[in-house]
């Protein structure tokens, strides 16, 4: 994991050597890095793990209802936000703490993360720490750009499935348009921004071609991220990548990280095999939900701990996260996306019986 983060580092220097600023804040971001390793074999001499990278939901409010949405289906999304998730104030606290354990990477998610503007501008003030804040695009504004340009370690992740009619048809009419005239002004302004693609039976030949990419990376992007499409409901499932899509994936992202290295190209879960397995459950990863709730990850809505009350630290000692790190379930194949979303009838069974 810590050769996958630095390969990650060292992609994201290439891909910025054209513009002054960006090379030397990922120079400077890459010794952070490297200092975050050293925290983290430390730990891991001692017998603690900690994983390089968190998934953050800021919050679970969003104004988008994109089709197939796994957040929407399982409810940890809503048009209104409650009053019951994390302030501000602890999140930065959250932040903190992951600052001294050595993480590297915050993906900061939601519902909108953009919404959260005090969680962003606090994320903003840890500058050993790379925040890429996966986005619908839609509330990015004149001020956004403005924190953006005075804290690089925020790089916009926008959300796309494709050209204008296939981003449209999922996340609503206009989206696209909104999404182009922001990369254009990030272009502008001279700042980093990646693409998030959600990767399915309908649209995987378009994701991956030539053309689609060529225009992403003509508006600036620096980072496509590749995230298979995991089913919501029965009716979904054929838009979920089989193996023929998989093998398809995987063969595309090899040849563009060997011809084009203008952009860094990131595949999940397809980079896990790699990793031995599924990275969930504080393997690589683990994601806090928006109320505080530790969960091995955003496709596996299940929590035994809350960060509020005992850290981040012992999070990570949960009696779930430890059964599932010390049993064989995060390293067997499945049939794409996430294999715990595919087993969460065992993933609840391990909650109810406390994992004992």
């Amino acid at each position: 994991m810590i050769k996958g983060v630095e390969r990650v580092v060292s992609e994201a220097m290439k891909a910025t050597l054209k513009n002054p600023r960006e090379s030397a804040f990922m120079a400077k971001f890459a010794l952070s890095s490297k200092a975050a390793s050293k925290k983290r074999r430390a730990a891991e001499d001692t017998g603690e793990h900690i994983p390089p990278f968190l998934i953050a939901s800021i919050t679970s409010e969003c104004n988008l209802h994109c089709a197939g949405c796994y957040s929407r289906c399982n409810h940890a999304t809503v048009d209104t936000e409650a009053v019951t998730q994390l302030t501000g104030e602890e999140w930065l606290g959250i932040f903190d703490e992951a600052d001294k354990l050595g993480v590297s990477f915050i993906l900061l998610a939601g519902g909108e993360p953009l919404l959260r503007r005090d969680i962003i501008e606090a994320a903003g003030k840890k500058p050993d720490i790379l925040f890429p804040i996966f986005t619908n695009g839609t509330f990015i504004d004149a001020r956004y750009f403005e924190l953006f340009d005075k804290c690089r370690n925020l790089v916009p992740i926008m959300s796309i499935e494709g050209e204008r009619k296939t981003t449209d048809n999922r996340r609503g009419s206009g989206i696209y348009d909104k999404l182009v005239s922001s990369m254009d002004e990030l272009k502008k302004r001279g700042l980093v921004f990646g693409v998030s693609v959600t990767v399915t039976t309908e649209n995987y030949r378009e994701v991956t071609s030539d053309a689609f990419l060529q225009s992403l990376s003509e508006r600036g992007c620096k980072a496509v991220i590749f995230v298979e499409y995991v089913p919501v409901t029965d009716e979904s499932t054929k838009l979920a990548p089989t193996d023929t899509e998989r093998d398809y994936l995987e063969q595309e992202i090899a040849r563009l990280r060997s011809e084009k290295d203008e952009m860094v190209y990131i595949s999940f879960p397809g980079d896990e095999k790699t990793s031995d397995g599924c990275l969930a459950a504080g393997r690589g990863f683990f994601h806090i939900n928006s109320h505080g709730g530790a969960e091995p990850c955003p496709f596996s809505p299940y929590s035994d701990v809350n960060v509020k009350s005992i850290g981040l630290r012992e999070a990570m000692r949960s009696p779930l996260f430890t059964a599932l790190r010390s049993g064989g379930l995060l390293k067997e194949k499945h049939k794409g996306g996430c294999i715990l979303f595919e087993k969460r009838e065992l993933v609840q069974k391990l909650i109810a019986s406390g994992t004992k």
